[in-house]
């Protein structure tokens, strides 16, 4: 069953980023295992996912010790909102961050990961939806917050994140991942020290097609691979 799931959802990839002129080895799928079993990350794993997204440090680290050696050979990627009283457990198996969105947070994971002499990346974490129940920095903030956290030598600023509003129609969210995409260019034309802004993640189940349509590099789905 999840073989056939990721099946449709790389067949739904690639036909959504010929429609864009892209090429689709250019997306990350990170498929979101938070309602997966154990057991269902494995059957994942040997359909070819390589990368996991975990919206929570505790979860994924049961995951992480239960899959043992098969997690050695996986990226991890911190998608939900992080405390900064998690940031020493999730620097343990995350490689890479989703939703830095505060510089109370930025130091903290800078601090932790000196410590075990880590290079974090991270993306920047925007709300370009404006829903009060969305986390992120406001767009009009975000150059001057990358050159704040840029300073931080154990932080590297790869991209932008976003998560659009849920709705029935996902050619609604097009805008919204389009405003994403534009301030990425932005910032990226700034040629900010210490950054990479090349990676837009964005997209999930109900609407990562129109993401890729607008420039999503990385994707995040779980449910339509783990339904």
């Amino acid at each position: 069953m999840i073989s056939r799931n990721l099946a449709q959802v790389r067949e739904k990839i690639a036909k959504a980023a010929e429609r864009a002129g892209r090429n689709p080895k250019d997306i990350t799928l990170v498929s979101v295992t938070k309602q997966a079993t154990v057991d269902q990350v494995r059957e994942a794993v040997s359909s070819g996912i390589t990368d996991i997204g975990e919206n929570r440090v505790n979860d994924g680290l049961l995951k992480y010790e239960k899959l043992g050696a098969v997690s050695q050979g996986l990226r991890w990627h911190m998608i939900g909102h992080l405390q900064t009283n998690k940031v020493r457990k999730a620097l343990d198996i995350f490689d890479t961050i989703h939703s830095l969105d505060s510089l109370h947070l930025a130091e903290e994971i800078d601090n932790r990961a000196k410590a075990i002499s880590k290079r974090v990346d991270c993306f920047i974490e925007v709300s370009v939806s404006g829903e009060a129940s969305k986390y992120g920095i406001e767009p009009k903030d975000a150059e001057q917050f990358i050159v704040k956290v840029s300073s931080l030598s154990n932080i590297h600023i790869i991209g932008l994140m976003t998560m659009a509003p849920f709705v029935d129609d996902a050619e609604i969210t097009r805008p919204y991942f389009a405003k994403l995409r534009q301030l990425r260019d932005n910032l990226r034309s700034q040629n900010i020290p210490n950054t990479a802004i090349r990676e837009l993640s964005m997209g999930m189940t109900q609407d990562f097609e129109v993401a890729i349509e607008e420039g999503a590099t990385v994707v995040r789905i779980g449910s339509a691979i783990f339904k």
